[in-house]
């Protein structure tokens, strides 16, 4: 009799996976390309989803990949390569880029402008991640697809009748 060990990965098999590689992306246009190749992704969500991905996902979608394309381009050297991953309920994010070192959220300031980028992230994601990848980093963020619930107890309409 022998032992066996059994792996499950952690993440199901996608139904969907799509990638892009920006590889001039200083020169402009990427962060705009990656956005527009996002929302083009989620539409073919419907060939592997009972239905379309609500616009609101969608949305936060394309600004989370805005988010961690643009930290790439400006934060590292080379070519960036964004993986987009559709689960049932969630989408896996993924930037790949030459720079080991990972992304820090800053602490709360109003009166910083911009560099807010992964404060964004984290706040609208299940979770974000940094791997380490054979040449740099793997940034990874889950979003979910399930529509936002309201809260019970605040009425849909607040607005009287």
């Amino acid at each position: 009799m022998t032992d066996a060990l059994t792996a499950e990965r952690a993440v199901p098999e996608p139904l969907l996976s799509a990638g892009a590689v920006y590889h001039d992306a200083a020169r402009g246009g990427a962060i705009a390309s990656a956005r527009a190749f996002t929302a083009e992704f989620l539409a073919t969500a419907p060939t592997v989803l009972p239905g379309p991905v609500a616009l609101e996902r969608v949305e936060l979608a394309q600004l989370v990949v805005s988010e961690l394309v643009t930290n790439a381009i400006r934060h590292t050297a080379g070519p960036c390569r964004l993986l987009l991953e559709l689960g049932r309920d969630s989408l896996e994010i993924s930037v790949f880029d030459q720079e080991a070192a990972a992304p820090v959220p800053r602490g709360h300031d109003p009166r910083r402008i911009g560099q807010h980028g992964v404060e964004i992230v984290v706040a609208v994601c299940e979770n974000l991640t940094v791997e380490p990848a054979p040449e740099g980093k793997r940034v990874r963020a889950r979003l979910s697809l399930l529509p936002d619930q309201a809260d019970p107890a605040t009425p849909a309409d607040p607005r009287p009748r």
